[in-house]
This record gives structure tokens, sequence and C-alpha cells, in this order.
């Protein structure tokens, strides 16, 4: 299957040529489309999961955006880790485990930076929930390309 998406990229990647390598080109090709599984994800667990209702999980209760959040995530995750290894740093000499681990590693940062933003965006700043999570995107995007090219998929291995 990786293949076949590979194809599709490839195949919108020619007018790119001059201003990008194709690594470059599949990282945001595939990033911009788990991006868009995340946010589509996450405002249908936010309006229609949980409905902008807290969620009570006996020990803790959930606002809804974190709820949202939590409920899309994984989903998010292991597409996201799957395009990556696959499509996006395939000459990556580590062992997929070592991978894995690495990857597990950046997400949990961007778990925080998440927390963090939506936190900020949408209890102190007052901004709806899925503009929030959209801004936070950003932040968590630059994070998550220079630390999977140079840490999870590296081509050479870190000591």
């Amino acid at each position: 299957m990786h293949k076949k998406l590979e194809q599709i990229i490839d195949f919108f990647y020619p007018p790119f040529k001059r201003l990008m390598p194709i690594q470059l080109f599949r990282y945001l090709a595939c990033g911009g489309s788990n991006t868009l599984l995340d946010w589509v994800l996450y405002f249908v667990a936010y309006n229609y999961v949980v409905q902008k209702h807290e969620v009570d999980l006996g020990f803790v209760t959930l606002s809804p955006h974190i709820a949202a959040f939590v409920f899309t995530f994984p989903i998010v995750l292991m597409v996201g880790f799957y395009l990556s290894r696959n499509i996006s740093f395939q000459g990556s000499s580590l062992r997929g485990r070592v991978q894995l681990f690495r990857y597990l590693v950046i997400v949990a940062a961007n778990i925080l930076i998440n927390y963090i933003c939506l936190k900020i965006f949408v209890d102190w700043m007052h901004i709806y929930p899925t503009p929030s999570k959209m801004l936070t995107t950003v932040f968590t995007t630059l994070f998550s390309y220079f630390a999977q090219k140079h840490y999870s998929f590296s081509q050479k291995e870190v000591i």
C-alpha cells in the first residue's frame, strides 16, 4: 500500500522539484494529509462524540477539547508513524523498534505541546477549540519535522 501512496505523492512532485528535495515534499504531503485527518477527526470528536461536554472518567474529568484530543490522538499517531517510516524517511538505517521508540519520545513531547497550547488558546485566550488545534499544529509540525529527520528516522546512528 505504501508504494501506491508514494507513487501518488511523487506524481505531484515535478512542479516542486526546484523548490525542495523529494524527502521534504513527501514529508509535507504525508504530514499535510495526516494533519487534515487530525483536524477532521478532532472536529467530529469534539462536536459529535463528546458533544462539547466534559467527559468524566471516574478518576479525572476531561474538558471537551482535551477529550476530543485524547480520542483522536491514537489514530493520528498510528497513521503518522506509518507514513513517516514508509514514505517520508525511508532511508533510515535504524531498526524499526528503535524508530518506533524514538517516534514515541517525540510524540510524548508533542502531547505536552498540544496540551499546553490547547489550555492556553482555549482556556486563557478563549479561542474556539478547532482553530486552537490548528494553531497548535504549527508548533508541533515544526518541532516534529526536525526531530523526526534528525532523531527518529536519522540516516546515521545517533550515539
